[in-house]
């Protein structure tokens, strides 16, 4: 069995690691790497649980125990406790789309499928985020609620580190007016060059969603030069992500984890 793919950032110096799709053990409609929380996708219990283990051996993060809960495209960013860590069969009562910590050891997580997933690190102070940037959650402003919650716990913008996996990008994510009208809100009227006009289809959009989450990070105080996009598509390589748009339900989902 091969052993999974996973993405990683130069601009962070902690274990960590974006999933694909590929050196799992999941079949049917989740072949293979399939890291989705169980409740929600269906996959074999003991299948998800190895996929897990694999993940995280990849990454150099044991995951028998990681903070994650129920995503619900908001923006609520909590600072995690070593008691908010569970494995990925376990009931939670977590609800939010990031987490936040100072404690060494403790993993956090988040899931998607064409979401852009956000890790960020000051190594100064010893902080780190996982945060979940769909478009609602970006559009209402999550990266500040991370950034803040890490500064919370010590960190500085200046010194934070960030990485953006695998995600839709301009080339795929088709939309209509509402979510350029929500990033140009969220830019205040500086995201001009994040969308266009889809040249195919009239009234609709091609947008820049990892874009428009580094643009915030740097408005936020993230230098530029701080900030990495692995420039992954995941609906244009089916075949290496799972794409929600191109797969539906009937598939798996990646995950991106983190820990000091």
């Amino acid at each position: 069995m091969p052993e999974p793919v996973i993405l990683r950032s130069a601009q962070l110096t902690c274990p960590h690691g974006f999933s694909t799709r590929l050196g799992g053990v999941s079949e049917g409609i989740f072949e293979s790497l399939n890291l989705g929380c169980l409740d929600t996708l269906g996959d074999e219990p003991d299948r998800v649980r190895e996929n897990w283990r694999r993940f995280g051996a990849a990454a150099g993060i044991p995951t028998d125990r990681f903070v994650h809960g129920r995503q619900v495209h908001g923006n609520t960013v909590l600072v995690a406790r070593p008691e908010d860590a569970h494995g990925i069969a376990d009931p939670s009562d977590l609800e939010a789309d990031g987490y936040v910590t100072n404690i060494p050891g403790l993993p956090l997580a988040v899931f998607t499928a064409d979401c852009a997933p956000l890790l960020l690190h000051d190594p100064d102070a010893g902080v780190i985020a996982a945060v979940h940037c769909g478009w609602r959650p970006t559009a209402a402003d999550i990266m500040k609620n991370a950034i803040s919650a890490m500064e919370s716990l010590g960190a500085r913008p200046a010194h934070i580190r960030a990485a953006i996996g695998p995600c839709i990008r301009r080339c795929c994510f088709q939309t209509g007016p509402e979510i350029p009208e929500a990033f140009e809100k969220l830019l205040r009227g500086g995201a001009s060059d994040l969308y266009a006009p889809d040249p195919e289809v009239p009234g609709k959009y091609r947008v820049d969603l990892p874009g428009t989450v580094a643009r915030r990070l740097t408005e936020l105080g993230v230098p530029a030069g701080q900030i990495d996009d692995l420039g992954e598509c995941t609906m244009c390589r089916p075949e290496r992500f799972w794409s929600h748009r191109t797969m539906g339900l009937s598939r798996g989902s990646q995950a991106s984890i983190i820990m000091l």
